[in-house]
Order: C-alpha cells, then structure tokens, then sequence
C-alpha cells in the first residue's frame, strides 16, 4: 500500500462533481437515473423478497408505480445526491440504484449512500462490480482524497458490506439522526486514496472471470484477493 497523502495540500485543487458519466464494467453499467428507468426499477424493487431493502431506507415501500416515479422525481434528478441505475449488461434491465452524495468537492471527500439493489442484483458479482466502478471513477477519474459509507449501527449487512468492500471503520456517532421516529446510531467508514491502489487490485482479481467456476461459484474471496495489510 502506497504511503498517506502529504501534510502539506497547499497545491490542492477542488475536484470536479461527479456529473454525468456513463461507467462500464464487465458485468454492469452505471449512468445517471433517468426517467425512462423509473418503471423498471419499481419492478425491480417490488420482486419478492425486496422488502428489507426499506428496513433502513428513510423511504419506501411504495403503494404503487405512481407514488415510486413521483418519490424518485423528487428524488433521483439531483446533483446530490447524484444517482446512478445499475444496468445489466446482459439485458439492458435496470436492477437497482446507488448515488454519490455529500459532495465536497473543494476537500475532495464524497459519500456511497442511498444504495439500493433489487434481489436480481444483491449478493452477485454485479453488485460489487456496480461498488468497483462508482470507486475508480471518484478515486482514479476525479481524483477524491475520502470516499466514506455510513449506515445505522444495527445494520449488521451493511456493517458487513462495508469491511468486505474495504471501507476501514472509523467510529459511532451516537444519536446522529431519527428516522421513521426512531433513533439511529451512525456508524461511519472510509477509504482514503493512499490505500485505493491495492482496494483495486483486488476487485480486478476478484472480478476477472478466472475467478469464477462454470457455475459461477467464486474461487477466492474479495478479502482474500488483499494484502494482509489492507484486511480488517
């Protein structure tokens, strides 16, 4: 793993907004939601056994496709938070969202959040491929210093999510916000730039269809495909 950033960011340059990109993978796609995405990701997110994607969402379900499109226009049009669909590359089908947000682009610090993966997308390949692309391009294409994920403490899939991604954790801010009238705990995570390269390394091993059996059974683990000093 490279050494920390520099002290001195005397020379240090705002960064530019994520904008509009279009981001190709092996697997996926991601571009900016658009209208035209909305009715495929209403079916998306209504297949059976989507229902905990809401459990610690400040929003949803949706009673129908009307209320979803109108959620989703007050919503996903932004820029920032700034979504992206999750395309197959197969199919062309929407399979679910996640958006930068809490863009400061003047420190160079941006946040993963809002993620939302249909059932057709969660626990696959895709889904952490959907991770790697929206990494490189704020790490590789924008040149960002800090790339956080933040989630209720006792949301223990996504406390998991984050370690096998490679977001180290950095602490609990307690009584951070209420949602749907209760309290949550924040737990935050970080990636700083120094320790991307080897993040990096290790989902384009992971990822390379090598890795992969004819069934489509992983050979090695993402946290596998680390340095030792790069693991939690």
């Amino acid at each position: 793993m490279s050494a920390p950033a520099p002290d001195d960011l005397s020379a240090y340059a705002p960064r530019q907004h994520p904008g509009a990109a279009r981001l190709e993978g092996r697997l996926v796609r991601l571009e900016r939601v658009v209208p035209a995405h909305l009715p495929a990701l209403y079916a998306a997110f209504s297949a059976p056994g989507a229902e905990g994607n809401w459990t610690y969402l400040p929003y949803g379900p949706f009673a129908d496709a009307a209320a979803f499109e109108a959620f989703a226009e007050r919503t996903y049009f932004g820029d920032d938070p700034c979504f992206f669909t999750v395309l197959s590359r197969e199919t062309g089908a929407p399979l679910g969202v996640l958006s930068l947000m809490r863009i400061d682009t003047a420190n160079g610090v941006i946040e993963v959040g809002h993620i939302c993966f249909s059932p057709a997308l969660q626990r696959r390949p895709e889904a952490t491929e959907a991770q790697y692309l929206l990494m490189k391009h704020v790490f590789d294409t924008l040149g960002y210093r800090r790339y956080e994920w933040k989630c209720h403490n006792d949301n223990a899939p996504s406390h998991a999510a984050a370690l096998r991604l490679g977001f180290r954790f950095e602490g609990l801010f307690r009584q951070h916000m209420i949602v749907r009238g209760r309290n949550r705990d924040t737990a935050w995570y970080a990636i700083l730039d120094h320790e991307w390269p080897a993040l990096r390394s290790a989902f384009e091993t992971w990822l390379s269809a090598e890795n992969f059996d004819a069934e489509g059974r992983q050979r090695r683990r993402l946290q596998d495909c680390r340095p030792a000093m790069a693991t939690h």
